[in-house]
Order: C-alpha cells, then structure tokens, then sequence
C-alpha cells in the first residue's frame, strides 16, 4: 500500500439526504472491518524519508483512534495487522481512546508480516482459525497467504459467524500471473468453499465475510465469493459515504479510487440487517489514518447474556 498524506477527496456528488439516515435499532450490533495499513514494521515514506521496517507513525495511529471512536462497533475486523504484540499495543491504544474490546485474536498464517484480526466488545463463543486453507496455483500446491479468521458469537436469536478475509494483492513479480489475478481468484474460490463447507446451506446459515478483497466488482475473485454455481453465499451491503460515493480505496501511485473492502452477508443473517445502516466512514482525519476508508453496518441482533 502507499502511504503519506491525506486522501484527496473526488468531486461531490449531491445525494438525497433523508436516504444517509440511518435506522438505529436499541440493540443493534456495530461491525465494521478497516484494512488500517501496515499497522506493523514496513518499509514506508514518512515525513518525506524513506524508512525501512519501520512502525506505524504516531500520527497515523492516532488518526485510526479518531476514526473507530467515530464509529464506536461493537465488532471490529481488521487487516493488515501485524503479529499478538501490535494487536495487543492497538488493543491498548484503542482503550485509552475510549473504545474498550476486551476481546481480540490475530490470525497468523503464511503471511509473516500482514495478518486479519478481530476485535470485539462481545464475548466470542468459538475462534476458527483457518490458517492453511489450501489451493493448487501454477501447477504447485499452496495456501491463502492470510489464511481465513472465523469468530462465532452467541445472540438472543442464535449464533452467526465472522469471517475475516484479505486476498492477495495485485502487487507481484510473476509475468505468469500479472497483476496476481489468478491467485487472487484462487484464493477466493478457497475461502468460498471453506464457508461453504461451514455452511451447506447460506438460505439459513447466518455469517457475514468482510475485508479486503484486492478487486473491483464483476472481477473472478468477487463473483466467487458471491456464488458457487446456483448456490447464493451472500450478497454485498451497498455501502455509501456521506457524500452518496462508494470508493474505500485511494492508490497513490495512480491517483485512483476503487471499492475493494467489504461486507458480505448470507442470505440467512440478511433479514437482521438495519435497513439502510451500510456505512463508509468519511470523517475527519480518514485519509491520515490509512488508504482504505471503514466499512460498517448494523445488524438487529443482541448478545447473548
């Protein structure tokens, strides 16, 4: 990812207003998943200086802490982690900012240096970590390079599923596979069948897949994650900004903006979704905080006592 600066914002685009309102229901669930940029060592521009394997700057930080005190979920998933010691300095951080998730786990897979995790202000009732979720890429066998993180919560109506997803990057040196299109794709049908394999049925099963995904719509990697033949897994929560815009990716080098992050919800846990509660978050000091922008929704659901 590239880093420095303040997002650009595009051009205003007029939108209704009564139609960014969301339906706050009293015991709603809070989830929002935030790729929050090399929140590990990395080797970055910072101050105009290029640094090797060198930590989140402090301005950054404090800049997230800003962003997930503005949307204050109850669930937070997030990619780009690095291993238990900056998920527990995060952990910290997000506490002295107020937002307290006493509950957290980080998903070490064959990625050494980027990982998903999840934080929660709710208990969780069972952690599946899938960290080799396997694939067949150029004739050899493989893996999902961050694996699949899968938190199960117990509520008033029954348990539903998290799973936490970041697909490869477009970032590669093979000229077999520009762009790592086919192991992006790959990589999707895998984490697809594994959600399947957790869920023959999506009609009743009740889980979300959230993160990022590296690719635009109508491409492989997202169609896979959608459907497998005539089997329905989820469908994508439209979220929109303040400004009615859709994008929650800004790439520097080309000065472009995509949708790549996302909330994926089954067809089973869809009727608890609060109508219209799909948010992307677009206050103060986003674009300090990381390239991608959080996406969020609320479910109508409540924890379980």
């Amino acid at each position: 990812m590239w880093i420095c600066g303040a997002i650009p914002l595009p051009p205003l685009r007029l939108f209704a207003a009564s139609s960014l309102l969301a339906v706050v229901a009293s015991a709603a669930i809070t989830i929002a998943a935030y790729n929050v940029e090399n929140y590990t060592l990395a080797d970055r521009m910072v101050d105009g200086v290029y640094r090797p394997a060198y930590p989140k700057p402090e301005k950054e930080k404090s800049a997230l802490w800003e962003v997930i005190a503005g949307i204050k979920p109850e669930i937070l998933a997030v990619e780009e982690m690095g291993p238990q010691a900056y998920l527990e300095d995060f952990q910290r951080e997000l506490k002295r900012a107020g937002q307290d998730f006493p509950y957290a786990v980080v998903l070490e897979a064959a990625d050494s240096d980027r990982h998903v995790a999840l934080l929660s202000k709710l208990p969780f009732k069972e952690v599946r970590r899938h960290a080799k979720v396997p694939i067949r890429y150029l004739g050899k066998s493989g893996v999902v390079k961050r694996g699949a993180l899968e938190v199960i919560f117990a509520t008033t109506e029954g348990d539903f599923s998290v799973f936490v997803v970041h697909l490869k990057s477009k970032r590669t040196e093979r000229k077999d596979d520009p762009e790592s299109a086919q192991q992006r794709a790959l990589e999707a049908e895998a984490v697809r069948d594994l959600v399947l394999s957790r869920y023959p049925t999506p009609a009743k099963g009740r889980f979300m897949v959230v993160g990022d995904w590296n690719d635009t719509l109508g491409t492989r990697p997202v169609r896979a994650m959608l459907k497998r033949g005539d089997t329905v897994i989820g469908e994508l929560a439209e979220a929109i900004d303040s400004r009615g815009q859709v994008w929650t990716h800004f790439y520097r080098r080309e000065a472009t903006y995509s949708r790549i992050d996302y909330l994926m919800v089954s067809p089973g846990l869809k009727p608890f979704v609060v109508e219209n509660s799909a948010r992307i978050w677009d206050g103060p000091r986003t674009g300090a905080a990381s390239d991608h922008r959080p996406v969020y929704l609320q479910l109508n659901l409540e924890a379980a006592k």
